[in-house]
């Protein structure tokens, strides 16, 4: 799976640097920090959730566990495109919708269809939402509803 994944993700890590990252939590901090997501064999969740668990766990990062005979192309193109929500304890959460580079269309596109997903996710849909907020990087932020 290595050999195959190599012309489609960044970074291949093997098991035996699975084990040098485990004694070195600095190293492994690092690259925990360096990526967005992870992915794995099955046979190697165990391994990484006993040495790096501690590392990538508190930051969302453990790894996809995939399947032998699964399309990691696949896979990867459609982790890329993933949008991290994350609310914790609280009702509140924070999820970028796009860059300068996009028109304003893009980015109501963008926005709508973070609502809608939020609201498919909620007992209540629409009701469970008291407010919506949209702001720029260094803005000011703007009431929506």
């Amino acid at each position: 799976m290595a050999v195959i994944s190599k012309k489609v993700v960044d970074t291949v890590i093997s098991p035996e640097r699975i084990d040098e990252l485990s004694e070195n939590k600095r190293e492994a901090r690092k690259l925990a920090g360096k990526f967005d997501f992870f992915v794995a064999e099955t046979g190697l969740m165990a391994s990484i959730g006993k040495s790096l668990g501690v590392v990538l766990g508190p930051r969302g990062k453990m790894p996809r566990p995939i399947p032998p005979q699964a399309d990691i192309e696949r896979i990867i193109k459609g982790l890329t495109n993933l949008v991290p929500v994350r609310s914790k304890d609280r009702p509140t959460f924070h999820v970028p919708i796009g860059n300068v580079s996009m028109t304003q269309e893009q980015l109501a596109d963008n926005l709508e269809t973070i609502l809608k997903r939020v609201e498919s996710s909620l007992d209540r849909g629409y009701d469970n939402i008291a407010s919506v907020w949209v702001k720029t990087t260094m803005g000011k932020s703007v009431r929506l509803q």
